[in-house]
């Protein structure tokens, strides 16, 4: 089945007009989901509308109420909350353009693929494409869309373009105060130098395939194994015990850096069978 466009419009540069779709470049069917189940009978558990002191409620009396205070809330009805939503139009107008290192990536949030909505369209699509390439810039708008306006950015993505939403500056919150007392002291160049080292022997080019939700998969093969299974009780298969922690809290940096970079680290490189160390009472490390 084709996919679905999450939108249909066009791009506005200056008096160019270029008509687009615009498709989900994720997807969310991978994600697990549960239903709670009353266990004596099987049936899914549902939920009723209930208010404190009051008990269930008719859905007709259910309005929408924002707390400004503890026990306060603002009550809008739902005419109210429509009478100010955005009309959602079919135009989205690149009104600025900056340097695709000038955004932080904690203002990114979603991407969709973009497409040229007809042949017709195919040249100023193409021209489009290219201009924000040969530039190396991204261009910003802003997109109304089911009654929210959306800060979006575009960019060149193979040959077609990639929409990315923007979270709002009000979204995203300042990282200083949560390193307020991290120290800022450099470390010794003999430690860099290490940490480079091993940094340089584990880089290699990234492969998405290569990850995968281990917590996902174990999930599956759990519930496949229920499924044929007659028994309600679940089938655990035997997991490696994690490896006991070491008496002292006392970590040499130097030499664990100095041994990870010594051993195979790469991504595709086979380790070798690691031998068994001699059993040595913690080190006390002498204060100076």
């Amino acid at each position: 089945m084709a996919a679905r466009a999450y939108w249909q419009g066009q791009i506005r540069l200056a008096l160019v007009s270029i008509p687009v779709e615009i498709y989900a470049a994720t997807k969310s069917g991978a994600k697990i989901a549960f239903r709670q189940i009353h266990e004596p009978s099987g049936k899914p558990i549902s939920y009723e509308k209930i208010a404190d002191g009051v008990g269930p409620v008719d859905k007709d009396d259910i309005i929408s109420g924002y707390e400004i205070s503890k026990g306060n809330y603002v009550l809008l009805e739902d005419r109210e909350i429509e009478a100010v939503k955005i009309e959602s139009n079919k135009t989205l107008e690149l009104v600025q353009f900056v340097k695709a290192d000038e955004i932080d990536p904690l203002y990114f949030e979603k991407p969709y693929y973009v497409a040229p909505a007809d042949d017709l369209a195919e040249e100023a699509f193409v021209v489009l494409r290219e201009a924000l390439r040969m530039a190396g810039k991204i261009g910003l708008g802003q997109l109304s869309i089911r009654g929210s306006e959306k800060l979006v950015a575009l960019k060149p993505c193979g040959k077609g373009l990639l929409l990315e939403t923007l979270r709002y500056a009000d979204e995203v919150r300042k990282g200083q105060s949560f390193f307020s007392e991290v120290s800022s002291a450099k470390p010794s160049s003999d430690l860099l130098e290490l940490a480079t080292a091993l940094i340089d022997k584990r880089t290699a080019p990234f492969d998405p395939a290569e990850y995968h939700d281990r917590y996902a998969d174990a999930l599956r093969k759990l519930i496949d194994r229920k499924a044929k299974s007659k028994s309600k009780q679940a089938i655990l298969e035997d997991t490696e015990e994690p490896a006991p922690r070491s008496g002292s809290n006392v970590i040499d940096l130097m030499a664990a850096l100095k041994k990870s970079v010594g051993e195979s680290g790469g991504s595709t490189a086979k380790k070798a069978p690691a031998k068994k160390a001699p059993t040595k009472k913690p080190a006390v490390r002498k204060r100076a």
